[in-house]
């Protein structure tokens, strides 16, 4: 690729037809909302694109993941190729203003003059780690038709997951949110009205643990964590992330578990199962303790490694997914609830919460270590 750059583009502009409405929102919208989040909020047309400055040109059609954007703006001279139902196509092109219309008639398909422009797929952008989801993926560019509707829509979704999670998110979730996600986005559902139902629920679950119903408790809490996945995902397949929705879903996160927990042991007294007083403590000593010092061991590592613990190693990442955290904590709950034993399910969770404790020290003592030698990077940047 060229090694120019440009500070930013000039304005952006939208050419050809609209593909099919995706969750939601047609593609121009989209590529409108994904410019504006990296700064471009300017648009002309092909004919009014004048003579000065860059263009931004990209079809009506296309969906462009937002790791592509900022790229296309820092880069004249790239044109962008996707993929549409059976062939790669030119999607986009950084252009000088005076070219705009040659490079519209380049993307739609027409014959055009040369444009001496760096034809780049996606994964020839070296924009495959991803800091912010904690994953390595290539983003996708598609030219969005009725054909590939139903791919497009499910590669759009999965590209919203985060690359370190637990077991259920990652793989017992995603199918049935999908559904969800695009059923809620085309009704107009915002990410924060599901939040609120989240809460909701987390609350109705914290009081059916503490009068011992535990079976409709966890049908409750495993609703919770459903609509935990559906309401990121909707903000993100949507366009409609903001500042209050992500405090809003992460402060629930952070701040319910350990009420859950405390509710649960409260809870085993109403049922005959009523932990001793020494137990009941020292169960609650272990989650409640396990939970804030593994939470703080993950600060240390941001702020003294500069990555996060799960993403520095393969094995951190899949540790990741069975780490004594709500949804895997939640699988032990759910199996001593059904087999008669809740009592034996919380006592499981404390046990397991004390192995990850002592399982993260090694991990964070082994990335302390390492870093003497050097800065740390994760496994997921390197190719």
């Amino acid at each position: 690729m060229k090694n120019q750059t440009h500070p930013t583009a000039t304005v952006l502009c939208i050419t050809g037809e609209n593909g099919p409405v995706l969750f939601g929102r047609s593609t121009s919208e989209r590529t409108r909302r994904q410019f504006a989040r990296a700064g471009v909020t300017a648009e002309v047309s092909v004919q009014s694109a004048g003579t000065d400055g860059n263009v931004v040109v990209v079809r009506g059609d296309a969906a462009l993941d937002q790791p592509l954007i900022p790229v296309l703006i820092a880069t004249p001279g790239l044109l962008l190729m996707g993929e549409s139902a059976s062939h790669p196509v030119p999607l986009a092109a950084n252009v000088p203003a005076s070219q705009a219309e040659d490079a519209a008639r380049l993307l739609s398909g027409e014959a055009a003059p040369a444009l001496n422009l760096d034809g780049r797929t996606p994964a020839q952008l070296d924009v495959t780690f991803w800091k912010a989801l904690r994953k390595r993926e290539t983003p996708y560019a598609y030219a969005v038709s009725g054909q590939n509707l139903a791919a497009v829509e499910w590669r759009m979704f999965m590209g919203t997951y985060k690359g370190a999670t637990d077991i259920v998110t990652k793989h017992l979730w995603p199918v049935p949110a999908f559904h969800a996600t695009r059923w809620l986005a085309a009704r107009g559902v915002t990410p924060n009205m599901v939040t609120t139902v989240a809460a909701i629920l987390t609350a109705l679950a914290f009081w059916l643990f503490l009068e011992g119903h535990f079976i409709t408790g966890l049908i409750a809490a495993w609703a919770m964590t459903f609509l935990d996945t559906v309401d990121g995902k909707l903000a993100r397949t949507t366009l409609t992330s903001s500042k209050w929705g992500d405090i809003f879903d992460h402060g629930i996160d952070l701040v319910h578990p350990p009420f859950w927990y405390v509710a649960w042991a409260l809870g085993l007294k109403t049922v005959g199962l009523a932990l001793s007083p020494v137990t009941f403590w020292w169960v609650i000593l272990a989650i409640l303790g396990g939970y804030v010092v593994q939470r703080l061991m993950e600060g240390v590592s941001i702020a003294w490694l500069g990555l996060e613990i799960h993403i520095w190693r393969k094995v951190d990442t899949l540790f990741r997914q069975v780490t004594a955290r709500r949804n895997p904590n939640l699988i032990l709950l759910t199996c001593g609830a059904i087999i008669g034993r809740p009592d034996w399910g919380l006592l499981a969770v404390a046990i397991w919460t004390v192995v990850c404790l002592v399982l993260h020290g090694i991990q964070l003592m082994q990335a302390l270590a390492a870093r003497r030698a050097g800065p740390l990077s994760s496994w997921m940047t390197k190719a």
